[in-house]
């Protein structure tokens, strides 16, 4: 079973490689949903994937961004580059550039991100139809809804890190508030914020209301290991190396069967949680409104302040250079000036200390350890991995001696110069064993040797360094020997597709299609009323998927029932180029909805450039006016019920809707999103989608 690890730059590889991996994910400068972490040049990926195939460990390039039609070019020179270097898989999101890449790429591994919201067994369906290796898991499945899935696909899944509150690829928070879009990379975190809840004009709660726990899946992991999951995905490409090096060992034990102790787990506390959560693999409480700071590990009390110290009471050792926070003040710092408890300087305090009061902290307080240099050292300090190998020499008089290594999957033979008759020395085993063992800055290691000589065989000694030497430049380069079977031509076909020109409204009730007359479609997400007006009107049923006995979000506008044709795909599919919409259209559906975060340039750029590409009209359609919703969140997260006006409010005096259907939250935009200057250019080629 795989363990994959974060990696951000190239210090964070080697501490992934050595913390045992199987596989890891990187990021490159562009097309990455992490565009704040280091990520690599191209330049530093060719020595990375050098250096993960040499230790036989997988290496997944993220380009799970959604694509705009002017990167398209960019986007696609970028995985040709990828492909021939020999980059195991590809971890995509864009709908398009999936099947584009696909049917480019015969031989390529594609992997679907969370980004794409693999929430139900449709969508896991479709993309196992498309040619998709592997779907990385919705954060919001059960283990017993994994346990449902049986679709010949490998899932992966996280086991450990951050967690977003909403269901990825569906927050659209960070875009419309910030125009920093997460769909791209650039998350502002707006889950982090405090917020006030109010019902109606009164606050009933404040904190970090939408800021949740680090997922940590430690003490009921192995209920996790014979549920068919593929790869155990460990969150934290923006993380330390030590991070990185010791959640990767930590889950390394625990698969390979050596388990953990408390020190480990206090170790964890120290690199990085905002509080644990089993998350929702286990059904767990994940919210921490208390803070969304990195909390560490309690050490001690606060049991006297004065204007230039602080008293503290440890529990643990407090070195010099460890960061500490106090809890309820929320202050933080570095203890450059440590005090024992006869005032002396000291580099390391046991039971009573003293430091400087650099925060001017006025009140007891708990202390907690937030980072150690201590600590990080000894973390850094770790062994070099190996890779073990099989060796069998055979020395014959009058044949050439052999030289056989091997790795478990490749094996090297080299042949030397023919055996003599030993006049004076002759070559014994432990000659042979220890020339052979002089494997230098190698990354190998002889697990089992296996040697077989005449006696009295004479052999220089240099005859066998030149074999061991050749033998290991010969497995080198197997180990990172690719091989492609390249890029062929793709040609799209012309579809039937009717581009239509529809004013389209979503009712609720009776009243709703009375006063819309003016309109030419409706949707509705009630059944019954679907089921009243299916014969007079154009009306679509907004089906709610129900695979795992709750309501998905990644919700298709569905006309008699018909999966996908005659169907109309919601804006959340983030379809932000040609490619998608021409795939999408190929699969079946009539109508294709484009991303809220497009504006009018773009919707008009992509109208026009689809022609242009494929020699007809897409049916697209555009949302026109509505308070998009910004977030929706498995369970009652704000606590609040089914009925009633509630909001809440950020520091900027912003107000956002929200409400609870029984399953899940919805957190809607403060203000009604329009797309500005619509007709300019595109002679109305697209339906518009009015929601109230």
């Amino acid at each position: 079973m795989e363990i994959l690890s974060p990696v951000g730059g190239m210090e964070s590889l080697e501490a992934a490689i050595m913390g045992g991996c199987d596989a890891v994910y990187v990021g490159m400068k562009e097309f990455g949903a992490r565009r704040y972490a280091s990520n690599f040049t191209k330049k530093e990926i060719v020595d990375a994937v050098k250096s993960c195939h040499m230790y036989g460990v997988r290496i997944y390039v993220t380009l799970n961004t959604i694509i705009k039609d002017s990167e398209v070019d960019e986007f696609l020179e970028l995985v040709d580059y990828l492909y021939n270097l020999g980059v195991d898989a590809f971890i995509m999101q864009d709908f398009g550039m999936i099947n584009l890449v696909l049917d480019m790429y015969p031989d390529i591994e594609v992997h679907a991100s969370t980004q794409f919201n693999n929430s139900n067994l449709e969508t896991i369906r479709l993309l196992k139809n498309m040619g998709v290796k592997r779907v990385v898991l919705a954060r919001e499945l059960s283990l017993e809804e994994i346990k449902k899935i049986d679709i010949p696909i490998e899932l992966e899944v996280f086991i450990h890190g951050a967690l977003c509150v909403s269901y990825s690829g569906n927050c659209l928070f960070s875009s419309m508030l910030g125009n920093r879009s997460g769909n791209r990379g650039e998350c502002t975190g707006c889950c982090r914020l405090f917020y006030d809840l109010y019902k109606d004009d009164r606050i009933i709660k404040s904190g970090y209301l939408l800021s949740t726990k680090e997922l940590n899946t430690s003490s009921r992991f192995d209920e996790l290991l014979n549920c068919g999951i593929s790869s155990f995905k460990i969150e934290g490409r923006m993380k330390s190396p030590e991070y990185v090096y010791f959640v990767t060992r930590f889950y390394r034990n625990i698969v390979d069967g050596k388990g953990y102790t408390e020190k480990d787990i206090e170790t964890l506390k120290i690199l990085f949680n905002r509080e644990f959560t089993l998350g929702h693999l286990f059904e767990d409480n994940i919210s921490n409104i208390a803070t969304p700071n990195h909390l560490g590990l309690k050490i001690g009390k606060v049991i006297g302040f004065f204007k230039d110290k602080i008293k503290i009471k440890l529990d643990r050792c407090l070195y010099q250079e460890d960061g500490i926070r106090f809890f309820k003040s929320g202050k933080g710092m570095i203890v450059n000036f440590l005090y024992d408890k006869s005032l002396k300087l000291t580099n390391k305090a046991e039971n009573i200390c003293y430091i400087k009061n650099n925060v001017s902290l006025d009140l007891m307080d708990d202390v907690y350890l937030t980072s150690s240099k201590h600590l990080f050292q000894e973390i850094l300090n770790y062994p070099k991995r190996r890779v073990p190998i099989d060796v069998y020499f055979e020395g014959k008089i009058g044949s050439k001696i052999k030289l056989v290594i091997s790795d478990g999957c490749h094996s090297i033979t080299v042949y030397g110069r023919i055996g003599e008759k030993a006049h004076n020395a002759v070559l014994t085993k432990n000659d042979i064993r220890s020339k052979i063992n002089k494997l230098g800055d190698s990354i190998y290691e002889i697990d089992n040797f296996d040697i077989r000589i005449d006696d009295e065989l004479f052999v220089p000694i240099s005859e066998i360094n030149k074999l061991r030497r050749e033998a290991i430049e010969l497995l080198n380069s197997e180990r990172l020997k690719v091989k492609r079977l390249g890029k062929r031509k793709v040609e799209f076909d012309r579809l039937s597709v009717l581009a239509t020109n529809y004013k389209t409204i979503v009712v609720y009730n009776d009243e709703d299609i009375i006063n819309s007359n003016s309109y030419d479609r409706y949707y509705t997400n009630n059944f019954l009323l679907f089921e009243k007006y299916k014969d007079s009107k154009d009306i679509y049923f907004i089906e709610e998927k129900n695979i795992f006995d709750s309501r998905i979000h990644n919700k298709s506008l569905i006309g008699e029932y018909r999966y996908p044709n005659n169907s109309i795909s919601d804006y959340s599919f983030n379809v932000t180029n040609i490619y998608s919409v021409y795939y999408l259209h190929k699969l079946g559906f009539s109508v294709v909805t484009l991303s809220v975060e497009l504006d009018s340039l773009s919707i008009n750029s992509l109208i026009n450039n689809f022609y242009n590409k494929f020699l007809f009209y897409p049916n697209v359609e555009i949302i026109w006016t509505d308070k998009v919703e910004l977030m929706l969140i498995k369970g009652n997260i704000l606590d609040i019920p089914i009925e009633g006006n509630y909001y809440i409010k950020d520091f900027k005096g912003r107000i956002f809707e929200v409400y609870f259907d029984s399953k899940f939250t919805h957190i809607l935009n403060c203000e009604v999103t329009r797309v500005k200057d619509l007709y300019v250019k595109c002679n109305r080629r697209y339906n518009i989608k009015y929601l109230k």
